[in-house]
């Protein structure tokens, strides 16, 4: 981080000589802090309005710790997905301000956004074997401030558990159906609601669905409209996603 680039932006505004909206302009593309094995986006929330987000599946324990205290400590939210237990207890020794996710294997450190808005984002599985992938999505979705809902294990192997909650697919802003197997959850949702829909492909299933290809192929081809697709196991994508169309025309 190019710590004398910011002192000098504070001076230059605190004495006139560039305004607030330059400085926030030229801080949006500050260099990256380089840790040699990671290269940490610490603007990306004045960004993007959301920080960069550790993946730890692939990283050592001695990386993922690296990078968490890279973080300037002052920053109130930090979170790490697809991560274990163990992942959990190191960077709570780092900071104590963590929180553990353990379905959605999910680390967050600070606090969870305010929700701002009361619009609601609906989650849905095809079954339980679906719900860690879900939950990724749901607590994603949770944490970055918005009102979550689930339904889960209401595939179309019992297509009248769908119709029995179709309530809360009526009430729902943005829907995010996880479903793996033949991923066809997301074509009959499709065909009842009118909000967007986010659809997740899961690794669940038997050898023919190929780690998940079958449901992710089915939920391309869908004939329903207004679904859009993010990959294989892609929980926090969907989460992600369906907070910035939650939030469509509200302030970062």
């Amino acid at each position: 981080m190019d710590r004398d680039r910011i002192r000098q932006l504070l001076e230059d505004v605190s004495v006139g000589r560039t305004s607030v909206d330059s400085a926030l302009r030229a801080l949006k593309s500050l260099p990256y802090e380089d840790l040699g094995y990671a290269k940490i986006d610490t603007h990306r929330d004045l960004r993007c309005g959301f920080p960069e987000v550790i993946f730890c599946k692939g990283k050592t324990i001695e990386q993922i710790t690296g990078i968490v205290t890279a973080f300037p400590h002052e920053d109130k939210f930090l979170m790490a997905t697809k991560a274990e237990r163990d992942v959990y207890e190191t960077i709570r020794k780092v900071r104590s301000d963590t929180i553990y996710y353990e379905v959605a294997k999910i680390v967050l450190v600070g606090q969870p956004k305010p929700k701002r808005t009361e619009k609601m984002i609906l989650v849905v599985s095809a079954g339980t074997s679906d719900i860690p992938v879900a939950e990724e999505a749901a607590v994603v979705a949770e944490v970055t401030g918005n009102r979550v809902d689930r339904e889960y294990d209401i595939g179309v192997a019992g297509v009248h558990r769908l119709f029995e909650n179709k309530e809360k697919l009526f009430k729902a802003n943005v829907i995010v159906v996880v479903a793996g197997m033949d991923g066809a959850l997301v074509s009959i949702v499709g065909g009842m609601v009118s909000c967007p829909i986010i659809a997740v492909p899961t690794s669940v299933g038997y050898g023919a669905s190929f780690g998940g290809l079958a449901a992710l192929l089915s939920m391309l081809n869908s004939c329903a409209p207004g679904v859009a697709v993010v990959n294989i196991d892609n929980g926090f994508g969907a989460g992600y996603l369906a907070s910035i169309i939650n939030k469509m025309g509200e302030p970062l």
